[in-house]
């Protein structure tokens, strides 16, 4: 017996060396390519390692792979390689791109699958309408934006002007930028970002106006056309073009490439992404302040704006027994705990109804002013922050702008290259090349070609 007890006590210590020697289960990996930087990669790589460390079985793994279109382009030739992410950040003129392919797995499949309970109820329309197609939420919506007003307070004092009172009109804000120059306040009164985003598929929105036919695209890919050359869009461009004689207006490039003329206080006014909040809070030295996209007035309606940003996308091609990890961490991502802390740690629109209210009763929103601008113009409250509502019912809000089929999205093929082509001729009318007429005229009829081809790509 004695024997026997010796002999079993030097195999459990045998045992347990060779266990002490063996090397932990390794997580699963989840490859996640995105298209961020500067502050926003980093908050993206930090939500992802808050999963990583919430859990023990699978390890998020962030990769940029370039910019929105870049990564795009990489994630669909990676597909069809047979070597695709589990999950690609797509922006969101890559939708019909991305519906129309084939290498998609949809969401609300995924998750029901899987039988993880999501509330998708409990996000906010204007978000959740842009990806869903028959009723099913294709993408999970992540980063969203609106483009907003910035507009620089210490030059508005400087030149006269009330500082809490951004201009509501484009009447406005062209007497405001000639007040601004007059006193020397700024050498231009106001520039722009992404312009066929915020001054060409944006002001369509907002003004009740339709971009495209077949209800922006949303109502089929074949025989959709642009219709951004009628009366709305000439008025609009051929505006700022006339405004850059006077410095009214100063076009700054595509993309992101104006922000410089406003953060270093040369334009005292701009439009651009509200996800720009969280890097101008902490690179802005000058007070500045957020307001509503300025709106022509009558004849036009004012409309919601429409969103930009990005969603995620899970894509086929990965074993079964990975994608039970994508869906936990997709499920992370919508918690209201972590809408919260992402949109306050980056800008960027809180998308369910909880996550909002609960900064609303927490007094986000009235202490923080600015972050509540996008969530107005998008939903159609009204732009000045309720109260908190402390456990208190509040009056429900009248809304100042209306949701209109104008202003639900836009659904393209081809997208990216129509915006480029939108762009490069918004660049001939303002330098002086064409007519507003002339320029939107080419942009739509290069455009149309566009569509017709991806309409020929992927008839069905």
């Amino acid at each position: 017996m004695e024997a026997f007890s010796r002999r079993w006590t030097a195999l459990a210590v045998a045992v347990g060396v060779l266990l002490i020697g063996m090397p932990a289960q390794a997580k699963t990996e989840i490859h996640f390519w995105h298209a961020m930087t500067g502050q926003l990669g980093t908050s993206l790589e930090a939500q992802a390692k808050q999963f990583n460390e919430s859990q023990g079985e699978y390890e998020v793994k962030p990769l940029r792979k370039g910019n929105y279109a870049q990564t795009l382009t990489a994630a669909i030739a990676a597909y069809r390689q047979k070597n695709p992410p589990h999950i690609v950040q797509v922006f969101e003129v890559g939708t019909q791109t991305m519906l129309m392919s084939g290498a998609v797995y949809p969401v609300y499949d995924l998750m029901k699958h899987y039988e993880i309970p999501v509330k998708w109820n409990d996000f906010i329309k204007p978000v959740v309408g842009y990806y869903t197609k028959d009723g099913k939420l294709y993408s999970m919506p992540y980063n969203s934006s609106t483009p907003i007003f910035y507009y620089n307070k210490d030059a508005f004092k400087k030149a006269g002007l009330a500082p809490d009172k951004p201009p509501k009109t484009w009447k406005d804000v062209e007497a405001y930028a000639k007040k601004i120059l007059a006193a020397g306040a700024a050498k231009c009164g106001f520039s722009t970002g992404w312009p066929s985003w915020t001054m060409v598929e944006n002001m369509h929105a907002t003004h009740d106006q339709p971009f495209a036919s077949k209800n922006n695209g949303f109502g089929g890919v074949e025989g959709v056309e642009l219709l951004v050359n009628r009366a709305f869009g000439q008025k609009h461009i051929g505006q700022l073009a006339a405004w850059q004689k006077d410095n009214v207006y100063s076009y700054g490039g595509r993309g992101g490439a104006a922000d410089p003329k406003f953060v270093n206080g040369d334009c005292a006014m701009y439009v651009q992404s509200s996800a720009l909040i969280g890097g101008f809070t902490r690179g802005v030295k000058f007070d500045w302040g957020t307001g509503e996209l300025p709106h022509w007035g009558a004849p036009y309606r004012k409309a919601t704006s429409i969103i930009g940003g990005a969603t995620l996308w899970v894509l086929k091609g990965k074993p079964e027994a990975e994608y039970r990890g994508v869906a936990r961490f997709l499920e992370f991502l919508a918690k209201p705990e972590q809408q919260m802390w992402w949109h306050v740690n980056t800008g960027y629109l809180a998308i369910s109804n909880t996550a909002v209210r609960n900064l609303e009763q927490g007094y986000h929103f009235v202490r923080n002013p600015k972050q509540y601008t996008a969530f107005a113009q998008l939903t159609g409250l009204p732009p000045t922050p309720p109260a908190a509502m402390a456990g208190k019912k509040a009056a429900p809000a009248k809304a100042e702008r209306v949701a209109t089929a104008n202003s639900s999205g836009l659904r393209l093929g081809n997208f990216v290259q129509i915006r480029d082509v939108i762009e490069s001729e918004m660049e001939n009318i303002f330098a002086g090349k064409k007519s507003a007429k002339q320029g939107l005229d080419d942009a739509v009829a290069k455009s149309n070609a566009l569509l017709k081809d991806f309409a020929a790509t992927y008839k069905q």
